[in-house]
């Protein structure tokens, strides 16, 4: 895990590189929930002719066996999106009342502690790219929480000997919370694979908490931005 002490300009550029412009910007497409739901759709449909196919009639047992091996994949890809459903649907504004004073950038170098292993047995650097002090109102349990399913998700789809890149600045009352990485190979089962059902949860639960998701793709580049208010007075400044 690096850190941007060791030449902070070239660190702030890449962070204002990696910004997106909050004005005007806003989330595109189906909710967290549609998404998932969208999604299960299609494992259901597929173990349902996987089924009727198996008892149409009479078939070699190498036949029973296929129908059994493709049901179980299913069922697989079935639970993990029900799980998935049940976890956003469960999101409560409870989770958020517990407001105490913190610091997210503090946080964030705490995850990413936690995380390194995981992204040096992956072969990912971490790069924490420019953390300034941000001071939060905020559940710890539960912002400790998203921001571990949120950086882990993005850490499991980077490509192996890339970078995973977090920036988090404020700007006009808010932080500005930037994770980029470089896209690896579509993970099975994408674009609803289990890190990818991940972001989805990572998502709504920082809507929930009444933040600003942004999710974009240029070229092999993935980002995504969270943009919540900051505590007092900073965010007076």
């Amino acid at each position: 895990m690096s850190g941007a002490g060791a030449n902070p300009q070239a660190s702030a550029r890449a962070s204002a590189q990696l910004a997106p412009q909050f004005a005007g910007a806003t989330p595109k497409g189906r909710s967290p929930l549609a998404h998932l739901l969208h999604a299960l759709n299609q494992p259901l449909t597929g173990l349902q002719c996987s089924l009727e196919l198996a008892v149409a009639g009479p078939r070699p047992i190498e036949q029973y066996v296929r129908a059994l091996r493709e049901g179980l994949e299913l069922t697989g890809r079935m639970r993990i999106l029900v799980e998935a459903i049940r976890e956003v649907a469960d999101l409560q504004p409870s989770d958020w009342e517990d407001l105490k004073p913190l610091l997210l950038d503090q946080l964030l170098r705490s995850t990413a502690a936690d995380l390194l292993p995981v992204a040096e047995a992956r072969g990912v650097r971490l790069v924490l790219e420019k953390l300034g002090a941000l001071p939060l109102q905020a559940d710890r349990r539960t912002l400790e929480a998203l921001l571990f399913r949120f950086l882990e998700s993005a850490l499991s789809l980077t490509r192996e000997g890339s970078d995973l890149r977090i920036a988090a600045t404020a700007e006009r009352g808010h932080a500005n919370l930037v994770v980029s990485w470089n896209q690896g190979s579509p993970p099975e089962h994408s674009p609803f694979s289990r890190p990818e059902v991940g972001l989805l949860i990572a998502r709504a639960g920082w809507e929930r908490a009444g933040a600003e998701w942004i999710h974009t793709r240029t070229e092999s580049i993935e980002t995504c931005a969270v943009r919540l208010p900051l505590a007092l007075p900073l965010a007076a400044q």
